[in-house]
């Protein structure tokens, strides 16, 4: 009888040497940080993460200079950015994985971040040349080109996501994909504190930088931003993921791709309980950086503009965890981290409702569920890389990204309201009982043995 590709793997990794895994185990970081292929990918994705985050913060610069009135608050022109933003993932998230199967990593991964920076600088010019059209809806035709520019940025963003998802796999060996998931969870949590951070410095340096060398360009951020994702792409040229040829020759049939991806989570367990700790982990950020305003406003010598500082200790609290996943979690069981990832989320959950207006122990609560939320979410993710076969993991990160996404954008629209109605700690003991069930069923799978079924054909 034939046997799958996972059972393959499984096979091979019965002849090697157990003293020589525990060599490489015990080298952390060392190994993924030899490998210059995946310095390669994890390069390109410091710099495109870093542009995705500052164009948003590019947007709200042109908004206030361009389209906001002296008199207007500028949050309707930016929630209408932010929609065209969180629209293709949720549209696109899936069909994208489907297609990723099907190309080239190497073609997605750098077609993606050069039409994104051709994209950025093209914005200057569409602001230019629209500024005297008459207004459609009572909006500027400026504004609505904004909003197909971001509308596209992010949907090449849904190609970009599973693509460098799936090519982590192609680029480090099984037994180093920990540490290796470890640094690629670090760069995107920073990149959401560093790029949000700098951002508004940043661009400001630029234009100064600018008027300094007696230029008079007014568009001199969306250089910038654009050269971020033009880089990105430059960087990723010499990536060679050796994929199968199969994956960039084949026609993909969109809906039954997707089925196919559905029926492989119906059938692998394992899969199917790190997607579901992967989305109720993203669903407990989420709410979390809106409940961070609320909680700054409670706590003492903060205030509500200033939550940036709680979403930062989430942040150097996910550090550290990656950092201790990289060095010592390979000698853990992925049941016993994301159980015990899980209860120690709940607590710290806990902890912060009972503690809602003590800073230092907030502070200390907020690093302690980063930590605690790297330690459920990287072993998760590289489940998902070990278990799941090349040909379908561009069709699994797809729907990953799109429930993600989802699980994103819910509490971004309930958790303020919840807030509103049941009070602060109520729901932050919601969120610690939604870990635990988390982990529950992390312990179940774990305890019960569940087996994989191959859906090989």
């Amino acid at each position: 009888m034939k046997l799958s590709e996972q059972e393959q793997i499984n096979t091979q990794a019965t002849n090697v040497n157990p003293e020589q895994i525990a060599n490489d185990h015990n080298q952390g970081f060392l190994p993924v940080l030899k490998n210059y292929r995946f310095l390669t990918l994890w390069s390109g994705q410091i710099f495109s993460q870093l542009a995705d985050k500052v164009y948003l913060v590019l947007m709200i610069s042109i908004i206030a200079s361009h389209f906001q009135r002296p008199d207007e608050t500028i949050s309707g022109w930016v929630s209408a950015i932010m929609i065209a933003f969180t629209i293709p993932a949720v549209l696109f998230g899936s069909l994208a994985g489907v297609y990723v199967d099907r190309w080239s990593k190497k073609g997605v991964l750098v077609g993606t971040n050069l039409v994104r920076g051709v994209l950025v600088w093209s914005v200057p010019a569409l602001l230019y040349f629209s500024q005297d059209l008459s207004p459609w809806f009572n909006l500027p035709v400026g504004f609505w080109l904004l909003l197909v520019i971001t509308f596209l940025v992010s949907t090449l963003t849904q190609f970009f996501a599973p693509a460098e998802q799936t090519a982590i796999p192609l680029l480090v060996e099984r037994k180093h994909l920990l540490p290796a998931n470890s640094l690629y969870t670090t760069t995107m949590m920073a990149s959401v504190i560093i790029g949000f951070a700098v951002g508004e410095p940043l661009l400001g340096l630029t234009e100064t930088f600018a008027n300094w060398m007696g230029l008079t360009w007014e568009f001199s951020k969306e250089l910038v931003v654009g050269a971020g994702y033009a880089i990105a792409g430059i960087i990723l040229l010499p990536l060679n993921p050796q994929e199968s040829a199969k994956s960039e020759k084949e026609q993909p049939h969109v809906f039954q791709d997707i089925w196919e991806g559905i029926q492989y989570l119906r059938y692998n367990h394992q899969v199917r309980n790190a997607m579901v700790q992967l989305v109720i982990l993203f669903c407990i950020f989420a709410a979390l950086a809106v409940l961070a305003v609320r909680l700054a406003e409670t706590l003492p010598n903060l205030e509500s503009d200033q939550f940036g500082f709680i979403l930062a200790a989430g942040g150097v609290g996910m550090a550290v965890g990656a950092t201790f996943l990289g060095n010592w979690g390979q000698n853990i069981s992925r049941g016993q981290l994301g159980f015990w990832g899980s209860v120690g989320m709940a607590l710290s959950l806990v902890g912060l409702a009972f503690f809602t207006t003590h800073l230092t122990v907030a502070l200390i609560m907020t690093s302690v569920l980063g930590f605690f939320g790297a330690v459920v979410g990287i072993p998760m993710q590289t489940t998902i890389q070990e278990q799941t076969p090349e040909q379908k993991r561009g069709k699994v990160f797809g729907l990953q990204n799109n429930a993600v996404n989802i699980a994103l954008t819910l509490p971004l629209a309930l958790a303020s309201l919840a807030e509103t109605i049941f009070g602060l700690e109520a729901v932050l003991l919601s969120l610690a009982g939604i870990a635990i069930a988390g982990g529950l069923l992390t312990w179940y799978i774990s305890r019960t043995g569940v087996s994989i079924a191959s859906t090989e054909d």
